[in-house]
């Protein structure tokens, strides 16, 4: 029997990656932090051109021109143009906050005002030991209330700004960028001031109307770039080519209106032929249920009851 082709990481089940304490007020809530996401993207390993084999990294002083070991490096903050302070790991231990493990809300907001721009990693939070009454009562209490927990989180030696937020009865932790962190939208060049014509706005909310749903569903969506390298990998590891995809035309830009109006009838166009499939599938699945019947030409239709009447009437005369 053939293994796999390619080395996919098995999905393991859920494990707790550390644990904490929430407190707000005189309320302490024993929690575990999981993983929430478990990134499927690919990855390439740099090999050597010549003989294939697999790359390390070294670091290499370019003033002595010699490779050096990582017990021999020290860590430095540049100051200024290739000027620098040196850090030992003593000193940066120092500077570290104290390891508490403590999240302490400190403000409740509505869930409405939180850009999403503000969001760096997420996680989920379970009940510690003890921890499942109150745990579940702050979960019912932020939704309800329709706000998300504000807080810090002292971790890997960093105060980490944190939201919290009620989630399928429980709760998840977004930790947050700092307002330095996130720059400006009024840095991006947004052009001018522009007048829509009616037909223009009509047109784009027709087409919005046709492609809208009614909530996101992630599972429609897949990575196919990820898909079609792992179908080159097997291809390659059974000795195939690979065929070079043709490339895709350059979209050409054409007047707006013109455009809104091709794309309205393109999915205008799609949607039928989509019902159309789906009819035709639910027909085939009525058909495979429906109990089979003996006969060549199926069951036969009841005579209406006024030609049975007649019939009756016309036996019994000639009777």
């Amino acid at each position: 029997m053939a293994g796999p082709t390619y080395y996919d990481r098995p999905t393991m089940a859920a494990r707790s990656i550390g644990s904490g304490t929430i407190s707000f007020g005189l309320v302490s809530i024993p929690i575990k932090l999981f993983t929430a996401v478990s990134p499927k993207s690919v990855s390439f390993n740099m090999l050597h051109k010549t003989c294939g084999g697999r790359l390390k990294q070294q670091l290499l002083c370019p003033v002595d021109n010699v490779v050096v070991e990582r017990s021999d490096t020290v860590r430095g903050f540049e100051y200024a143009r290739d000027q620098y302070v040196k850090f030992t790991d003593e000193e940066l231990k120092s500077l570290e906050a104290a390891r508490t493990d403590s999240l302490e809300l400190v403000e409740f907001v509505p869930a409405s005002t939180v850009d999403f721009l503000y969001i760096e990693k997420t996680y989920f939070l379970g009940p510690d030991k003890g921890g499942d009454r109150a745990y579940r009562l702050l979960s019912e209490a932020l939704e309800k209330a329709d706000r998300l927990a504000v807080g810090r989180f002292a971790q890997r030696g960093k105060d980490n700004l944190v939201i919290i937020r009620p989630y399928k009865k429980g709760l998840i932790l977004h930790e947050c960028y700092y307002a330095d962190e996130v720059r400006s939208f009024d840095d991006v060049e947004t052009g001018g001031d522009f007048e829509f014509k009616p037909i223009e706005l009509e047109l784009a909310n027709k087409l919005i109307e046709q492609l809208d749903q009614d909530k996101f569903e992630p599972s429609r969506f897949r990575d196919t770039w990820a898909d079609k390298v792992r179908d080159a990998v097997e291809k390659k590891v059974a000795g195939e080519e690979v065929q070079a995809a043709p490339e895709a035309p350059k979209a050409q830009i054409i007047d707006l209106l013109e455009a809104l109006k091709r794309s309205v009838a393109q999915v205008g166009e799609a949607k039928p032929s989509l019902k159309k499939a789906e009819k035709a599938e639910t027909s085939e699945k009525v058909a495979e249920s429906a109990p089979a019947v003996a006969g060549k030409g199926g069951p036969k239709k009841a005579e209406p009851r006024e030609k049975a009447e007649k019939a009756e009437k016309k036996k019994s005369k000639t009777g």
